[in-house]
């Protein structure tokens, strides 16, 4: 079953992609060896070639983002120290808790607009820290910010914000899980993005479609205590070059073509708007759109075959990539238009409470 046929259209998230025959004898016929030994060769290619692309002097391949941002987190932030970030930021969100569980750290939220971290926001949050103080010794920025729906941060901010937190002594981690989209977006060169933190992880299963692992770019110095740690945290691999081969190949394959989840993501957002519903213009490949009863319409777009899902109770959410090509789009756009102009209009019949309208007016003429 593939979404971008007539099958079901899947635009729940751009992790549902499946790899496809290039990618799957790429993995069958990678070179592999033991990785926790150092010794596979296809994930020393995967992570020199990220390293050199994003301008970092080392990398480590993990099997999940979430993973590749608590490491780095814990390089950057001692036990007891704190980390600030956007109040919606997926490593707070989304990754269980895993800063305080497993990194002793303090988080301090900021509220950014769209997700964008400026140094504005930052002005007089960052803490120096003393024997009665806590500091704050980095700063967390999603590129781009899921639940912001797909937010650009542009480089110029990102560079006054390294400036900022540089001058502090404090500092950057970049989620990256979607950098892939950003670069796709602005047009800015991947060292150019690298050049703004101290460590930055980026996502092969999200925008390039290889079926799991993230890399984590960071400094030389740290190689080896994030080796260390993404084995205490059980992501010591052994002949993961079978991994790694689908990254590579995914590198090779599935970059050029991103800027398509960007336009289908705008197609569905203008026909949703066209239908009535509030739509931010989507920036990369995430459309959210407001409409009561979302959860309603998530399992009744999913009965014709339309797989979206609810981030909240009045929002749907749309995420466009490879595996949903323009007639899947082209069809889900017709399905959820329908089922949400249903949902509304039955919403608005029942009243508050789930009283009928006509219920309502007996009761004011009685």
């Amino acid at each position: 079953m593939t979404t971008g046929g007539c099958g079901i259209a899947d635009l729940r998230s751009d992790t549902v992609t499946r790899p496809g025959p290039g990618m799957r004898a790429a993995m069958a016929g990678a070179e592999v060896g033991d990785d926790l030994f150092g010794e596979d060769p296809t994930v020393r290619a995967l992570e020199e070639r990220l390293a050199g692309l994003f301008g970092f002097p080392a990398a480590l391949f993990t099997p999940s983002g979430v993973m590749a941002n608590q490491i780095a987190l814990q390089l950057l932030v001692a036990p007891g120290e704190e980390l600030v970030c956007d109040a919606e930021a997926h490593v707070l969100a989304h990754e269980e808790a895993s800063p305080a569980r497993y990194g002793g750290i303090q988080t301090r939220t900021v509220t950014a607009e769209q997700g964008v971290i400026t140094p504005a926001v930052l002005a007089g949050v960052l803490r120096r820290g003393n024997a009665y103080t806590l500091g704050t010794r980095a700063v967390e920025v999603e590129q781009t910010h899921t639940r912001a729906g797909g937010t650009v941060h542009p480089l110029r901010t990102l560079r006054a914000v390294r400036e900022l937190t540089a001058g502090a002594g404090v500092a950057v981690h970049m989620d990256g899980a979607r950098i892939w989209n950003a670069m796709a977006a602005t047009g800015t060169p991947a060292a150019r993005y690298g050049e703004t933190a101290d460590s930055l992880s980026v996502c092969l299963s999200k925008g390039l479609g290889a079926p799991v692992g993230s890399v984590l770019l960071l400094r030389a110095e740290h190689l080896s205590r994030a080796r260390k740690l993404r084995h205490g945290l059980g992501g010591g691999m052994r002949q993961s070059g079978i991994l790694a081969a689908a990254g590579l190949y995914a590198l090779d394959h599935h970059v050029e073509r991103i800027a398509e989840d960007h336009e289908h993501a705008a197609l569905l957002a203008a026909g949703l708007r066209d239908a009535g519903f509030p739509v931010r213009p989507p920036e990369t490949n995430i459309v959210l759109v407001g409409v009561p009863g979302a959860d309603e319409v998530v399992v009744r777009a999913a009965q014709e075959g339309v797989l979206v899902t609810a981030p909240d109770p009045d929002t749907v959410r749309l995420v466009t990539h490879l595996d949903a090509g323009r007639k899947a789009c082209r069809r889900a756009l017709e399905v959820l238009a329908a089922v949400m102009t249903d949902v509304v209009a039955g919403a608005r019949e029942s009243g508050p409470a789930g009283r009928t309208q006509e219920a309502e007016e007996s009761e004011v003429a009685a």
